[in-house]
């Protein structure tokens, strides 16, 4: 009779360590996977709303900054073209300098305007457009003369009109080279919005190795529960796990469709550049910018189902930490005892 508890307190002792070492496990997992969980998220979250807000600053403020610029310079070369050839003519003493050049000189009148709204070159770029609208009022001083009071007068009209051509395109102090000061520091700036950094990178390269590790982990709670506690599918863990791999897939493949947006508008907006600064052909260039302009806005847009890929990434979050909390704690309190080691 005296041997049956001493043979019962000596088979208690012998499984307590082995379940002291199975709930030390347990503890080890649930602590990694929150850990991970807190990282990874935390990178994948700030990472991806990064890129979308660089979509979202080019396709409001950048894009239309540099295609601004451009279209301003070609409409303020064309209109003096067009006043030149309302000279060359002879139609100035009927009608100045001619409705053409009214019109592209109002075009040019209304991107200076909305370029003080958009432009990217913060204080730097309001001084320059400040200094532009004054020097083309001198511009329209000169011109104006040169088409309407002086038509009969040839030395004047000449003077005047070279007066105002200077004014356009002197280098350093002219409108045209002003704006080329401005859009050099645009494109820098829309070139840094628009690639994928380092820091970036980095936190790409964090957030899914953390939910590389998460996963890996919560697949080895699972097996320690199936070895050690006899659960074979843990009803809080595996869809913890099936979270896990959909963030690691849906919100870079979101950011790349992105990204390659962005890196296509990059590439756009160097084009629109460098044929606003080729001055060969003003009316085929100006059709050019407007055409590639509107197709580029339209390729900015993000699609629905990216803009909603935030808040489904910050919820899921959320789970992939607080179901494997509730599992392994439910495992912790209630079957360990008795099921573990």
């Amino acid at each position: 009779m005296r041997d049956r508890p001493a043979r019962r307190t000596r088979a208690f002792r012998a499984r307590r360590p082995a379940g002291s070492r199975t709930r030390r496990l347990l503890e080890l997992h649930l602590a990694v996977i929150v850990l991970a969980g807190i990282v990874s998220m935390t990178a994948l979250l700030v990472s991806y709303r990064e890129v979308q807000n660089a979509a979202g600053e080019m396709r409001t403020h950048a894009a239309p900054a540099v295609q601004g610029v451009a279209a301003t310079q070609l409409a303020l070369l064309r209109a003096h073209q067009e006043a030149q050839a309302s000279v060359d003519s002879g139609i100035d003493e009927v009608v100045g300098a001619g409705a053409r050049y009214e019109a592209q000189l109002s075009a040019a009148n209304q991107g200076l305007s909305r370029l003080s709204d958009v432009q990217i070159d913060g204080e730097r770029g309001r001084g320059v457009l400040k200094t532009v609208t004054g020097v083309l009022t001198s511009y329209s001083g000169s011109i104006t003369p040169g088409t309407v009071k002086y038509v009969d007068d040839d030395l004047m009209q000449r003077q005047k009109l070279s007066e105002a051509k200077r004014l356009l395109d002197r280098p350093g102090t002219g409108v045209v080279p002003r704006l080329d000061v401005l859009q050099h520091h645009q494109m820098q700036r829309m070139s840094r919005i628009s690639s994928l950094g380092p820091l970036q990178a980095a936190g790409w390269a964090v957030a899914e190795l953390g939910l590389l590790v998460l996963a890996l982990t919560t697949l080895s709670a699972l097996w320690l529960l199936r070895r050690r506690c006899g659960r074979s599918l843990d009803p809080w863990l595996l869809p913890a796990l099936l979270v896990t791999l959909a963030l690691a897939v849906v919100p870079l493949w979101a950011t790349v469709g992105t990204q390659e947006r962005l890196d296509t508008a990059r590439h756009e907006l160097v084009r629109i550049e460098q044929r606003a600064d080729r001055h060969a052909d003003l009316a085929e260039d100006q059709s050019y910018v407007t055409r590639t302009s509107t197709a580029l806005h339209g390729r900015l847009e993000a699609e629905r189902w990216q803009s909603w890929t935030y808040y489904g990434a910050l919820g899921g979050g959320a789970l992939i930490i607080l179901l494997p909390v509730a599992g392994l704690s439910r495992r912790l309190n209630a079957d360990y005892y008795w099921r573990a080691g």
